[in-house]
């Protein structure tokens, strides 16, 4: 098995891939930046909660999906805007609004990882990590 280039895009994928096959649950590797991602999407409502377990010595991200009463997930597209191939980064003034403000875009910026609306109204910008909606 080889190592992941893009921890955060696999991150993402994982979560697009649970909700496609109707998951409760998707489990992968423990790091601080996903962490912070999983804490923002619960926050803003995408996901039920998310837990670090363990499993032998390695750290897990337990992330539990949410969909409402029909079945339908919570998160309509998950997408990674920055990737190790072309960083963006945008100021305070040119971070993006997602759906015309109805998504988020999750930035990390010199004050930690926020969301887009967080970063604006602090007057900071960053790297843009993805836009979800």
């Amino acid at each position: 098995m080889s190592a992941v280039t893009d921890p955060i895009a696999d991150m993402l994928t994982r979560i697009r891939n649970g909700m496609r096959a109707r998951h409760a649950r998707v489990d992968m590797p423990c790091a601080k930046l996903k962490v912070e991602v999983a804490r923002i999407l619960k926050e803003e409502g995408y996901i039920t909660n998310f837990k670090i377990g363990e499993e032998g010595k390695k750290k897990v991200l337990k992330v539990f999906l949410r969909y409402d009463p029909a079945g339908v997930s919570a998160i309509s597209t998950l997408e990674r805007v920055s990737r190790p191939g072309r960083r963006v980064y945008v100021g305070a003034r040119e971070v993006p609004k997602v759906l015309g403000g109805l998504g988020i875009s999750i930035l990390t910026t010199p004050r930690g990882v926020m969301t887009g609306k967080n970063a604006r109204k602090a007057g900071v910008g960053g790297e843009v990590l993805c836009s979800v909606s």
